[in-house]
């Protein structure tokens, strides 16, 4: 063979090679890949998922890659010339898996990272869970709700001279409840300055709750009560382990106030003081208790003689967490005395569509039973049943 045919016969058999060499190098590994590595960097492991998520889903070597093959010189290929991929292609895609734009990271704040445990996320008890201060949070549930009881309160009293309405309004026992209640922590590292994991903290909280009398346009619809609740809260992670796999979490005190805002007869208000625990099982039960004195106030400035022994000295509240969806929910309250009087609360929260990037949203259908005294401050003596179903915001 001479030298003039041997180099168009070596270039014909190197072609289909170098070809598919191409084709394989256009396909970055991965762990070349800046995106890739930036991904990898991250600390924190749902910031990490997420981010790998968004990197893969613009990836262009995730089209399975076509078959090369070396076909000899002179044989007709069986491969369409269609499915036969260009070097032109090949750039192309190399081009386009370069130019891919870096995938944006997701911050989750500490007191959104499921990494922590409910208790620790709600009160910012380690260092991970944390959100710094002076940030807007939820303190109980922001709710509106449809009510029905099976009385209602036309005519308030007290024991109180001067706290009983002289008449009577035709309320109804149907009626909406709107709540509103918000907290910021104010201060923090207190006593737990030393401490790189645990943190204590100071909170403001203040919760709103009233009752309206949408359905009943005869009376222009009033507001038949409404109690303000501002308080102060100090929370120290009193971290133990208890007996069947429990976990003391937290302790703390806290001073609040409860008014309703009205002018004589009808105003209520009283002040305590508390202390109060909480302790969780895993994910799945959630146990918080109180224990409060009332300040004691002058005999002609208490609207409300006695309140403690119908709405109680102490509330015990357990949390089960049937499932991420679903959560059941019991409060009780007590007088601590021979008496007996207090309540009981019964609720479902049911979890409504997906948070932000696919995290688990705050919103809950929230269904409730009570029974008992103090349901509004203005009924603190006054005893009765009401079943609400409404929308709850858990936290923002």
């Amino acid at each position: 063979m001479t030298h003039r045919y041997t180099a168009p016969l070596a270039l014909a058999l190197l072609t289909p090679a170098t070809l598919a060499w191409a084709q394989g190098a256009s396909a970055a590994t991965p762990a070349t890949d800046p995106a890739w590595r930036h991904c990898a960097a991250q600390p924190d492991s749902a910031a990490r998922l997420a981010c790998f998520d968004q990197w893969a889903g613009q990836q262009a070597w995730q089209a399975p890659p076509a078959q090369a093959s070396a076909t000899p010189a002179g044989v007709p290929s069986t491969t369409p010339a269609s499915a036969q991929p260009s070097a032109l292609n090949s750039a192309t895609a190399l081009d386009s898996a370069q130019a891919a734009p870096e995938p944006t990271v997701v911050h989750i704040d500490g007191c959104r990272n499921p990494r922590y445990s409910e208790m620790s996320r709600q009160w910012e008890l380690e260092s991970g869970s944390d959100c710094g201060t002076f940030r807007f949070r939820g303190y109980r549930p922001m709710s509106v709700s449809v009510v029905g009881a099976d009385s209602v309160n036309r005519q308030p009293t007290s024991s109180a001279p001067g706290h009983s309405a002289e008449t009577a309004t035709p309320y109804r026992r149907t009626e909406m409840r709107v709540q509103l209640s918000v907290r910021t922590k104010m201060a923090q590292g207190l006593l737990t300055a030393g401490d790189a994991e645990r943190k204590d903290s100071l909170w403001f909280g203040y919760t709103q709750q009233s009752y309206w009398q949408l359905f009943s346009p005869g009376i222009s619809r009033p507001f038949r009560a409404t109690d303000h609740e501002p308080e102060v809260i100090y929370v120290y992670p009193t971290d133990a382990q208890l007996p069947g796999g429990w976990r003391l979490r937290y302790s703390g005190v806290g001073l609040v106030h409860q008014s309703n805002g009205q002018s004589l007869p009808l105003s209520r208000s009283w002040n305590r003081a508390y202390l109060m625990a909480g302790m969780e099982l895993g994910q799945r039960w959630n146990v918080q208790a109180r224990i409060w004195k009332r300040l004691n106030e002058k005999t002609t400035s208490d609207d409300n003689p006695g309140i403690s022994d119908y709405i109680g000295r102490g509330e015990l509240r357990v949390l089960w967490n049937v499932n991420p969806e679903n959560t059941l929910g019991v409060t009780v309250r007590h007088a601590l005395a021979s008496k007996g009087r207090g309540s009981a609360r019964v609720e479902w929260l049911q979890t409504l569509g997906t948070g932000l990037w696919g995290s688990k949203s705050n919103l809950r259908l929230h269904t409730q039973l009570f029974s008992g005294y103090g349901d509004s401050l203005i009924d603190y003596n006054r005893q009765r049943t009401v079943f609400s179903v409404g929308l709850s915001l858990l936290d923002f």
